[in-house]
């Protein structure tokens, strides 16, 4: 009878023990931290909120009844040695006991421990999210203004053909041009040279009249007389017949030109024509020239 009776106030207290872990467990401690969902980018909908739990079964007794009949439990348990009370048992009470310690006295700083790392994270993390959004709104602008850009390349090879067809039809005139400078260079440049060799005959004809009446008065008496009478004619006022230095003038002049004449055999004035061709060739090889002048004068392309 009396194993009888220790048998249902066994079985009573594992009922009893059972229900106040199962309420318990049905109860979120208070060191837990809420659930929250962290979200890299922006919701795209509203969640839907969760349905409500239904309230959990309890039998309206306090789970500290649980602490009596657990001693009342024990007593029995330990005096007729069902449960033995050694090292191992000690360990792993002891050992429950720091868990319900550091759950129950530490959860809320480790907690926030641990929060803290994560809202560290999450910041760094949004810092991040924001300088590539803010690199990716500067591509956008950036692809924005260069929008036109097809337009503009189209207009910049209108721009450059049009620029072609005034080169081609400016390459056209250029030759035309050029050819025409070149040719009145040429003839500035033999004007030029003959004006500089009838300068230099001119000079040498006047050198040598000048010394041959010179020579011619020197010698006669007669001429010297007239030129001293022409002289004191002009002096007085009188008008002179002749004058013998005129006419010596002249009569030289006549006397060359005759003998020119009958000695010019056409060398010198080859001479000078050669010299004035291979001084404007020098000059048109020099300066690029589109032409240059034959043996006989005569213009001929070299282009």
């Amino acid at each position: 009878q009396h194993f009888s009776q220790l048998t249902m106030l066994r079985a009573a207290t594992a009922s009893v023990a059972k229900r106040v872990v199962f309420n318990s467990s049905k109860r979120a401690p208070a060191c837990l931290p809420p659930q929250v969902a962290f979200h890299a980018s922006a919701k795209q909908q509203e969640e839907a909120n969760p349905a409500e739990a239904p309230p959990a079964a309890t039998s309206g007794l306090s789970p500290w009844f649980a602490l009596p009949l657990g001693v009342a439990a024990a007593v029995p348990l330990i005096k007729y040695e069902w449960l033995v009370i050694n090292e191992e048992t000690q360990l792993v009470a002891v050992f429950l006991a720091f868990c319900v310690t550091v759950y129950t006295q530490g959860g809320d700083a480790l907690y926030k421990t641990m929060d803290a790392t994560a809202q560290t994270i999450l910041k760094e993390h949004n810092e991040a999210e924001d300088k590539v959004i803010q690199a990716l709104e500067q591509k956008l602008e950036f692809l924005k203004a260069n929008s036109n850009m097809v337009t503009d390349f189209e207009a910049i090879n209108k721009l450059r053909e049009q620029a072609y067809v005034n080169l081609n039809a400016a390459g056209e005139v250029k030759p035309l041009h050029d050819i025409k400078t070149q040719v009145e260079r040429v003839m500035a440049m033999i004007a030029q040279e003959e004006t500089n060799v009838a300068e230099k005959a001119k000079t040498a004809l006047m050198e040598e009249a000048t010394a041959s009446v010179t020579a011619e008065f020197l010698q006669s008496k007669s001429l010297k007389k007239s030129a001293l009478d022409a002289a004191i004619a002009t002096i007085k006022g009188t008008k002179s017949t002749t004058d013998p230095v005129n006419g010596a003038f002249v009569q030289f002049f006549k006397d060359k030109g005759a003998a020119a004449a009958k000695q010019d055999d056409g060398s010198e004035t080859q001479a000078q024509r050669a010299a004035l061709i291979a001084k404007v060739n020098a000059v048109a090889k020099s300066e690029g020239f589109f032409f240059d002048l034959d043996a006989s004068g005569k213009p001929k392309m070299v282009v």
